[in-house]
């Protein structure tokens, strides 16, 4: 999103949500790590917004667990173990195959379309070899993932799976994201396990969507272990 859309939002939405979502935004890309302490007056440095919006901010991090409050010292940012890896994706793994026959039901041929056009877009510029281009496709694919994988959540109409699945996918990503991002080395193979639950979904064929689903997630729990596919 370029740079003045994303102030232009800013300016729409009150200042704790968008303080909410810039610090959100924080965690997800890795510029406050799991195990660093930062100040309120950091984070205010960080997200260009104010203090008092800053601290309307923090209970929500606080309760969801993106943030603990330490004594004396400021915020942490919680550390997460490989025990939490695990359960993080099998709670991931619930909500996701939970929500597919509401994507299959209620997703439509447009949106489905779109998507799959778009991958394979995606495939056909990967594959030309040019190392610029491997990374940008890589760069596009990241920024779109986990909105897909929460669009298919949001199929079900209940807000409170989508919010579980929301805060769920920022401390998988928080935890290991070096680990799971998309690279040049790796798009081809997710464009592809995409495709595996996007052209199922279009189908209408939720028993081959899951199927396809499931070997994703499975594979990306393998990575985020350190593990290969």
């Amino acid at each position: 999103m370029p740079e003045d859309a994303g102030d232009a939002r800013r300016s729409e939405i009150p200042l704790r949500q968008a303080a909410y979502e810039s610090i959100e935004n924080l965690l997800k890309t890795g510029e406050i790590r799991p195990g660093q302490i930062v100040s309120q007056r950091e984070l205010v440095k960080l997200t260009g917004l104010t203090l008092g919006a800053v601290r309307e901010a923090i209970p929500r991090l606080e309760a969801e667990g993106l943030l603990q409050t330490v004594p004396q010292r400021g915020l942490m940012v919680p550390s997460l173990d490989i025990a939490f890896v695990r359960d993080a994706y099998e709670l991931r793994r619930v909500l996701e195959l939970s929500a597919v026959p509401a994507a299959v039901e209620r997703m439509s041929d447009e949106a489905i379309g779109e998507l799959i056009r778009w991958h394979r877009d995606l495939r056909a510029r990967a594959e030309k070899g040019e190392a610029r281009e491997a990374a940008l496709v890589a760069d596009e694919l990241q920024r779109r993932d986990w909105t897909m994988h929460e669009g298919f959540v949001a199929m079900t109409g209940n807000r409170l799976m989508v919010n579980i699945f929301r805060v769920t996918a920022i401390k998988i990503r928080m935890a290991v994201q070096s680990r799971i991002q998309v690279t040049s080395y790796n798009a081809l193979r997710v464009i592809d396990e995409h495709l595996a639950i996007l052209e199922p979904l279009a189908r209408r064929d939720a028993e081959a969507m899951a199927a396809g689903l499931a070997r994703h997630i499975d594979n990306s729990l393998t990575i985020a272990l350190g593990g290969t596919v």
